[in-house]
């Protein structure tokens, strides 16, 4: 992941920009894409061809009629490395794009290719292991209590490693598919306020899974 972050840095100068209102990527996070519009297959290639590198982006609330022209972005983003790419024919292509960190849109570049490119800040989390990460762990352990046990493997293996604000990320990513709610969480920036809020998403889920029937025979 070092390698990734050290690539969108470098490209973070320039960033090419794939806005999709439906899809919100976060850091640590897989997002799978079908590309087939024109100036996407155009953006995918000029990625291959050099860093591998691009951001998923959200437009201004209110402008998504706008899709097919410029609308106007909201300055956070995703920025992600192309980990899987399947060419198709006619420069279609399927794709796996691995988030890698949050990133602030600083200024738009002129267009001088069929997508968008903008100048963006790299916006990396600071270390965190405060009493806000324990309370996440906490709930995550309730949720795996009440899941059936593939899917609480599931859940342990995609957290296993992840510490502040990357544990938030991906639990986020794994279990909450509301665009608006993913968003919400990719614009927290405060660590210790984004484990708060994903704590508070995962009580809320856990409230609504019966826990499961204890066995026949057991006593209480």
């Amino acid at each position: 992941m070092r390698d990734a972050l050290e690539r969108v840095k470098a490209a973070a100068g320039r960033l090419k920009v794939f806005p999709l209102p439906s899809a919100v990527l976060l850091p640590g996070g897989i997002m799978p894409l079908h590309v087939f519009e024109p100036r996407y297959k155009a953006m995918l290639k000029d990625a291959m061809d050099t860093d591998g590198v691009f951001a998923m982006a959200q437009v201004v609330p209110g402008q998504e009629d706008r899709l097919a022209g410029r609308p106007d972005l909201d300055p956070m983003l995703c920025a992600g490395v192309i980990s899987v790419h399947e060419h198709l024919e006619d420069g279609r292509a399927n794709l796996v794009l691995i988030g890698v960190c949050r990133a602030r849109i600083i200024s738009e570049w002129p267009l001088t290719h069929p997508y968008r490119e903008v100048k963006a800040e790299v916006l990396v989390d600071a270390p965190y292991d405060g009493e806000e990460e324990s309370a996440l762990r906490t709930a995550v352990f309730e949720l795996m209590a009440r899941v059936p046990t593939e899917v609480g493997q599931r859940i342990a293996q995609v957290t296993t490693g992840a510490r502040g604000g990357a544990l938030a990320d991906i639990l986020v990513g794994s279990l909450i598919a509301d665009p608006e709610r993913r968003f919400e969480v990719l614009s927290q920036l405060d660590v210790p306020s984004r484990l708060s809020a994903v704590t508070s998403d995962l009580l809320e889920l856990v409230s609504h899974i019966k826990p499961p029937k204890k066995p026949e025979g057991l006593l209480n």
